[in-house]
């Protein structure tokens, strides 16, 4: 089972946004049972906390239900458990990295380094924003998706 684990900073808006739209589009692959899929923030603001409202509304008017998740803080067992641990920025991507084991053989990076359509290389941070930016960055995550599963499928595929 190939297993993904999405960050940011309080686990309560771009990560449980990217946790649920690829859930999504593994259900469309039906690869459900095939990835795991959980997310996380680097830091320990938001532990057992429900996503923002506003991101579940913006979710929601896309038919996603993201009400079930909590936040969790990312740990560094988490870098033994899963195959792909992709920031949502480069502050967090920082945060991982100085968790992150030696030995680790995790795929670490920037989750918007599967994007296509759209040239940004950060997921940016809504919580202080406006709500058109849920809706920006469920555009940007769901076009990250379509890359990532591209590439899960290509190492499932590969002999």
């Amino acid at each position: 089972m190939v297993k993904v684990l999405f960050v940011c900073l309080g686990n309560i808006c771009r990560s449980p946004t990217a946790e649920v739209v690829f859930k999504r589009k593994l259900e469309e692959a039906k690869l459900s049972n095939t990835v795991h899929v959980e997310s996380a923030g680097t830091h320990a603001y938001h532990v057992g906390a429900p996503p923002d409202r506003r991101a579940q509304s913006a979710a929601a008017q896309r038919g996603i239900d993201m009400s079930a998740l909590r936040g969790r803080q990312a740990t560094r067992h988490d870098f033994g458990k899963f195959d792909y641990i992709l920031a949502m920025d480069r502050e967090n991507l920082e945060n991982l990295k100085d968790i992150c084991p030696r030995d680790s053989q995790a795929t670490l990076g920037l989750f918007l380094g599967y994007a296509n359509a759209f040239t940004e290389t950060e997921v940016p941070d809504p919580y202080y924003g406006g709500p058109g930016g849920f809706d920006h960055v469920l555009d940007l995550i769901e076009d990250a998706s379509i890359g990532l599963l591209k590439d899960i499928k290509k190492g499932l595929d590969a002999p």
